[in-house]
C-alpha cells in the first residue's frame, strides 16, 4: 500500500528551511499528513522519482507562492514541473506569502485563476487551520445520513 498523504507541499527549494517547513510544521500539528521533500526524500533516494511517488500519493496540492518561487518557476525547475502536474487535479490551493495575486497571475495565470489563500489576510497559523478544515470536510464519507 503506497504511502497515501493529505496534501503535496510545492515550494521553492530556497523556503524550504523557513516558509515551507513553518506551514509543514503547521499543517501535522492539525493532523494533516504532509507530503514534503525536505523530510520525505531520504539520502541516496532519486529526488524526481520521490517527487513522481509523493505527487501520485497526495490528495490534494498546496502551492507556497512566495517570491522565490516567482523567479524559480521560469526557469523551469523542479518546482515547475511539479506546479505542472498539480495543475491537471481538481484539488489545488495556492497559498500566496510575502507577495501578491497579481504578481502570480503574472508569472501562472492559471495557478492564479485557483481559489486560495494570502498571508497577507491571515496568519500562517490561520491559513493552515483553514486548510486542515478543508481536509476534514474532503475526507467525509459521501454517504452519510
Amino acid at each position: 500500500m503506497p504511502d497515501l498523504r493529505d496534501v503535496f507541499l510545492c515550494h521553492a527549494w530556497d523556503d524550504r528551511a523557513a516558509a515551507a517547513k513553518e506551514l509543514h510544521d503547521l499543517l501535522v500539528s492539525h493532523g494533516v499528513s504532509v507530503w514534503f521533500s525536505e523530510k520525505d526524500v531520504g539520502l541516496g533516494v532519486p529526488l524526481m522519482r520521490a517527487i513522481d511517488k509523493g505527487l501520485a500519493n497526495s490528495r490534494i496540492g498546496l502551492v507556497l507562492v512566495t517570491p522565490a518561487l516567482l523567479l524559480r518557476l521560469p526557469k523551469e525547475g523542479i518546482a515547475d514541473k511539479e506546479l505542472s502536474t498539480l495543475l491537471a487535479r481538481d484539488q489545488l490551493v495556492p497559498i500566496v506569502h510575502n507577495t501578491t495575486y497579481e504578481a502570480l497571475r503574472e508569472i501562472s495565470p492559471m495557478l492564479a485563476s485557483r481559489s486560495g489563500l494570502s498571508t497577507g489576510e491571515a496568519s500562517m497559523a490561520e491559513v493552515a487551520a483553514k486548510i486542515a478544515e478543508l481536509i476534514a470536510i474532503d475526507v467525509k464519507p459521501a454517504n452519510v445520513s
